[in-house]
């Protein structure tokens, strides 16, 4: 079998406050083992960011002020190599350092990936998937501009400490949709290519059926014309 990586990116501000809103619904991730190396982080490497059974009702100031807060560059942390900055210990490298080797890895990652799309641009995300994997979808993909994200209005302050806390992920997603966009135009080009290949090659083709009915006409033509001169005779 061939087993191929895919994923799909978000504005990291949507993703940041669709991700709270989930969470102040009872959302844990508690199930989840965050597994590097071979082991789990110890709570002092990953504190909790609250001590109940869930986060039920947090407020958004309370999810920003958590210091812990996986939602933080989430997108970075799971496309990244975590390996690479000793797991979640802290104290093996700088912050800047770890902040670039993880920066560097997820969009190494991401490049190699087989195919990624981005949640904003889903019409163009199913036509490069059909491309990529020559495949084609029953029904088109559909944009959901109202999502629990775009209901929740925030401040230009607000909007600011969010993509401050998130500057991995909108730094990952400049790059992503970057690339994104240049895959896109490129198998269009391709596609248009192709069309235009194939509309030449008909019309080669259709010159040459022309032009062999005409010889056959002349000959026909040709052929009468000896026929009658011998019946003349």
């Amino acid at each position: 079998r061939n087993f191929y990586y895919i994923t799909i990116l978000r504005d990291p501000v949507s993703r940041y406050l669709s991700e709270w809103r989930h969470v102040q619904r009872g959302a844990t991730w508690k199930a989840s083992l965050h597994v590097c190396d071979g082991r789990s982080p110890t709570t002092e490497e990953l504190p909790s960011c609250y001590t109940g059974d869930d986060w039920s009702g947090c407020s958004l100031q309370e999810f920003m002020d958590c210091p812990y807060n996986l939602a933080n560059n989430r997108q970075v942390r799971m496309l990244s190599d975590l390996s690479l900055v000793g797991c979640y210990n802290l104290s093996v490298m700088p912050e800047e350092q770890r902040n670039k080797v993880l920066l560097d890895s997820a969009k190494e990652n991401l490049k190699r990936m087989a195919f990624f799309g981005l949640t904003e641009f889903q019409r163009k995300t199913q036509y490069l998937f059909e491309k990529t994997f020559n495949m084609n979808f029953i029904s088109p993909f559909t944009q959901y501009n109202s999502t629990r994200a775009s209901s929740v209005e925030i401040d230009e302050q607000t909007q600011q400490r969010i993509e401050a806390l998130n500057f991995l992920d909108m730094e990952l997603y400049d790059y992503a949709k970057d690339l994104f966009l240049q895959r896109y135009q490129y198998m269009r080009q391709k596609e248009h290519q192709e069309a235009r290949r194939k509309r030449q090659e008909q019309r080669k083709i259709l010159r040459a059926k022309q032009a062999h009915l005409k010889e056959q006409g002349e000959n026909s033509s040709s052929t009468d014309y000896i026929g009658n001169v011998e019946r003349w005779r």
